[in-house]
């Protein structure tokens, strides 16, 4: 079956009782039994919920996993992961991750006596560098937010393979659409279903991906008991987004890499962070783990004054946070995605003050462009 095929029909079945074709919001909190110990499957909405169940089934299918869990954000499904580990464990992650990620990990879980360190994943023997003894998982983000760096998947599934370590992806800018990392090894892919899986900006939710039978008891047990879940309304927001993901992912790649060569080409742009470009220091290994190159580009105008510049005068490109939706979002990571990270951190890791995030939608590409050229005379 199809990608496109399994987006639109994985998991959904019409409604057995109207026959309705989309799937309906089961707006419950709990569900009559027919006597004690005899129910339907479902028993109390925080441990499952039809309309949900729905959701988890078609990402599964997506990501070619055995079984999917939903949050009610993408912060919620990672800190479910995270609570797979307990005090005194080491954690790697990927130096360029959401900024969200580095704060639940420095400024939350740290007080409980969880020890994250950020590495460049892109190479393998900095990972090996950094494993210790009471190491016990990697985190990667590939490609990352917001310098769009690439790790490589079967590389990094090998090696914690090897030492017994459980991998977890963030595929939230590849989508399954354009990579699927269980299929290279991976344990865990986790995604902010906020961004492209919902694709229209009117919703919150974390999705979970994985195979392994006891990795997903637990964290099933951990969804059902921290309670963080996705209400059924996002739930269904979110599969009927789903719908229409390789569609919108063509678009927005095709656009994308179109605004890439122009912002490349301009002599006002220091540089451009896009795996779709030759000059990216990863581009070959991107061609190689994605079949595409994903709506996500940032370049840095040198200084924040340029960038303020910007974004003051874009027009059509929404300044704002989040990305991923139909629409052309345009951000400032230091002082808005990733304001958590210290400055000086954040100079390391090329998360400069000059630096400008830019998810590319899906309207005519000649409009973003025009745009563009608009705000870059103003600097």
């Amino acid at each position: 079956m199809g990608f496109s095929t399994k987006a639109i029909h994985a998991g959904v079945e019409p409604d057995p009782f109207t026959g309705s074709i989309m799937t309906p919001i089961h707006l419950t909190s709990t569900y009559v039994q027919e006597e004690l110990g005899k129910h339907k499957g479902y028993e109390y909405s925080r441990v499952s919920n039809p309309t949900r169940t729905v959701l988890e089934r078609n990402i599964a299918a997506l990501e070619n996993g055995r079984e999917g869990l939903a949050f009610a954000s993408g912060m919620a499904a990672e800190t479910a992961i995270f609570h797979l580990l307990k005090a005194g464990d080491h954690v790697i992650v990927s130096r360029n991750v959401y900024g969200g990620t580095y704060r639940v990990g420095k400024l939350v879980l740290d007080s409980y006596n969880l020890d994250f360190e950020f590495v460049d994943t892109t190479d393998l023997q900095t990972i090996k560098k950094a494993i210790r003894p009471n190491t016990k998982m990697v985190f990667i983000e590939t490609p990352t937010n917001p310098t769009m760096e690439i790790t490589d998947l079967a590389a990094v599934a090998k090696l914690c393979q090897s030492r017994k370590l459980v991998s977890v992806v963030d595929n939230t800018f590849a989508t399954p659409y354009l990579q699927n990392p269980l299929e290279y090894g991976l344990d865990i892919v986790v995604h902010s279903a906020t961004k492209y899986l919902n694709g229209h900006s009117d919703m919150l939710g974390g999705l979970i991906v994985l195979n392994d039978p006891q990795l997903i008891e637990r964290l099933r047990f951990i969804q059902k008991s921290v309670g963080g879940i996705l209400s059924p309304f996002e739930a269904w927001l979110c599969i009927r987004g789903i719908k229409t993901l390789a569609v919108r992912m063509d678009r927005s790649c095709a656009n994308a890499m179109e605004v890439a060569l122009y912002l490349s080409r301009h002599r006002k742009v220091k540089k451009v962070n896009y795996p779709g470009l030759v000059s990216h220091p990863q581009h070959r290994l991107a061609q190689k783990q994605m079949r595409g190159f994903g709506g996500m580009i940032s370049f840095d105008l040198g200084t924040l004054e340029n960038a303020k510049k910007l974004l003051k005068s874009v027009r059509l490109c929404a300044l704002a946070e989040s990305l991923g939706g139909v629409e052309t979002l345009i951000s400032h990571p230091a002082t808005m995605t990733h304001a958590s990270i210290p400055l000086e951190e954040r100079n390391r890791i090329g998360v400069t003050d000059g630096l400008v995030r830019i998810s590319v939608g899906i309207e005519d590409v000649e409009d973003i462009l025009a745009d563009l050229k608009k705000a870059l005379a103003a600097i």
